[in-house]
């Protein structure tokens, strides 16, 4: 199995997107229902340092095709349209605020963001400066554990850790997620392709799975 969690400094990003009601169950198949990045939420971790928060950022997008948001997205992540006329950036800026917080550092996401981001970049004939980035699936693996798909807002709970920040925030869903590393690469009696794919040793303490 690929390594997935990196020993040295990594990203973990997380996206909001266009959404409207019944736009998860049916996968962004109805007539118009693409996918485009509202935020974009990062946190630079380092390992070697008990996965401390060495960096973040949080940025709003406007998107394009849907320009004023839904009534339903409003609603799951408390983003506005007013927030984006006050502070929204462009898909561009905010991939080349992205690329450059990165510094070329493994990107980790929990549901593989960056495929969200390529489709709107083909869609809209942009440039990409992440497309060649090293994006790191955590997803599968985690699921190797919960034994079932959870929301990254969702994780810590279930693993019986603090709730620090609102679901549905991109950086605070982030941050979610370097919580949830944090502990289970400290666990052991996991299952053999999570301690293949994360890199650590099954002898400090329990999975609470």
């Amino acid at each position: 199995m690929t390594r997935i969690l990196p020993d040295g400094d990594f990203v973990v990003a997380d996206l909001e997107y266009t959404a409207w009601e019944g736009s998860l169950a049916n996968r962004w198949s109805a007539p118009g229902e693409l996918r485009e990045v509202v935020q974009i939420g990062a946190v630079r971790v380092s390992r070697i340092n008990g996965f401390r928060e060495a960096n973040a950022m949080s940025v709003l997008v406007r998107p394009t095709l849907n320009p004023i948001l839904s009534d339903y997205f409003t609603g799951l992540t408390g983003i506005t349209n007013a927030d984006l006329d006050r502070e929204s950036v462009s898909l561009t800026t905010v991939l080349d605020l992205l690329a450059a917080f990165v510094q070329g550092l493994p990107i980790l996401t929990h549901g593989g963001d960056n495929r969200v981001i390529d489709a709107e970049c083909a869609e809209k004939s942009l440039d990409n400066p992440l497309a060649d980035g090293d994006w790191r699936d955590i997803r599968p693996v985690v699921e190797s554990v919960t034994g079932q798909t959870l929301m990254s807002a969702d994780l810590p709970a279930h693993f019986g850790l603090p709730v620090l920040g609102g679901a549905h925030n991109a950086l605070a869903d982030s941050r979610a997620l370097v919580q949830v590393l944090a502990h289970l690469s400290a666990c052991e009696n996991a299952p053999r392709g999570w301690t293949q794919a994360f890199g650590i040793s099954a002898t400090t303490s329990s999975i609470r799975p």
